[in-house]
């Protein structure tokens, strides 16, 4: 009997871990493909091969790339622009903070970790109910996103002379664009759905007056401010 009953935990288990490695995959190879979008506009606005490549290698934090290339692209300076998108990679470290404690991974693993500490990990590894498919999920994704996302970024810049005009395409929306639509189902309340249309208004708001990054750093305060003005809103109605 315990031995049937062991056996059962075990396929339960099997089953479950093959559900997180489906989902991070997933999750991977939607956003891993936009690097090619990546490598064309960074092509496109000036960067050698050797520069698209190393930005998608050591930096690997899509948006904060994006704006980089986008900065240098409209004329600004090679300081603004990494500034822009030092600003825009900040969230990555409040990511990191939850991360550590939920994957408690080994000290010697953590600094190799952190390369892949981004939205896409993050999300996936926040969403598993136990420590073990949050590693599974936080591996599986960094592990296929990263191999795809340069490998991406290299056809990419390697085809941007074939196709042309960079900007008549607008591919420096696909990367966002692939995170709103992940972003999107997860959605399912009212005070979600209310944090981020407030968010989506301060950043575009903001953005015609305010530095590139510091927009949507700003974004980030539409969470408290609604929590604060649900939390308001019940203490009303209890009282009522």
């Amino acid at each position: 009997m315990a031995d049937r009953t062991a056996l059962e935990e075990t396929e339960t288990s099997g089953k479950a871990d093959r559900a997180v490695v489906r989902d991070a995959l997933g999750v991977g190879v939607a956003v891993g493909l936009s690097g090619f979008a990546f490598g064309v506009t960074s092509a496109g606005s000036g960067l050698t091969l050797m520069q698209t490549c190393a930005l998608s290698l050591l930096v690997f934090t899509g948006a904060s790339q994006f704006a980089l290339v986008g900065a240098l692209a409209a004329g600004g300076g090679p300081f603004t622009a990494a500034a822009g998108a030092f600003f825009l990679g900040v969230r990555n470290a409040f990511y990191g903070l939850r991360l550590s404690q939920m994957l408690a991974l080994p000290r010697a693993v953590r600094p190799f970790a952190a390369q892949w500490v981004i939205d896409e990990t993050a999300a996936v590894a926040l969403a598993q109910p136990t420590r073990r498919a949050a590693r599974i999920g936080f591996l599986v994704t960094g592990l296929s996103l990263y191999v795809l996302w340069n490998l991406t970024t290299l056809l990419g810049a390697l085809g941007a002379e074939a196709i042309g005009d960079t900007d008549a395409w607008g591919l420096d929306a696909a990367g966002p664009a692939v995170f709103l639509a992940l972003l999107a189902p997860m959605l399912k309340t009212g005070t979600e759905r209310a944090a981020a249309g407030l968010a989506v208004l301060l950043g575009l708001g903001l953005l015609p007056v305010l530095p590139a990054g510091v927009p949507v750093l700003l974004a980030a305060l539409a969470a408290p401010v609604v929590l604060w003005a649900d939390g308001r809103r019940r203490g009303q109605g209890e009282q009522g």
